[in-house]
Order: C-alpha cells, then structure tokens, then sequence
C-alpha cells in the first residue's frame, strides 16, 4: 500500500491548515494530546511572563464558554 492509497480522515476539523495537523497526529497516537496540553500552558507562561496578569485575565475569559459547555454535557448526561 503506498502513501497515497491511505485513507484521508474527513471532516472540517482535519482539513484547517494547523488545527488539522494537530488533530491528525492526536488521532493517529493519543498520547501526543499531553504534548499538546504541554505548549499551550508554556504559551500561557511565557506570555503572563511578557505581558503579565491580562494574559491571564484573557484565557480565563476565553475558557468560559468551553467550561460553560462542559458543564451542560456533565449535566445531560
């Protein structure tokens, strides 16, 4: 089987330029998700670290509807 012959995952989420780079690698080992995970708290720190506290104001505020949906989904069910 050539490289050409694998099936291409589909979906709107493998097909944006950085995003689906890092989905397909997540889908094809899982454990890269902690590398992940990894860079963007070091993004976190090295940006309260340049900017201070508004960059930390700025993700809280950023992770309110993602938290806000965890929410809901830990309620329905």
């Amino acid at each position: 089987m050539a490289l050409s012959d694998a099936p291409v995952p589909g979906g709107i989420l493998y097909r944006l330029p950085i995003i689906g780079t890092i989905a397909r690698d997540i889908a094809r080992e899982p454990e890269s998700v902690f590398y992940l995970i990894a860079g963007l708290l070091s993004l976190l720190i090295i940006g309260t670290v340049q900017w201070g506290l508004a960059v930390l104001a700025m993700a809280a505020l950023a992770m309110v509807p993602v938290v806000f949906g965890l929410l809901i989904a830990i309620t329905r069910g």
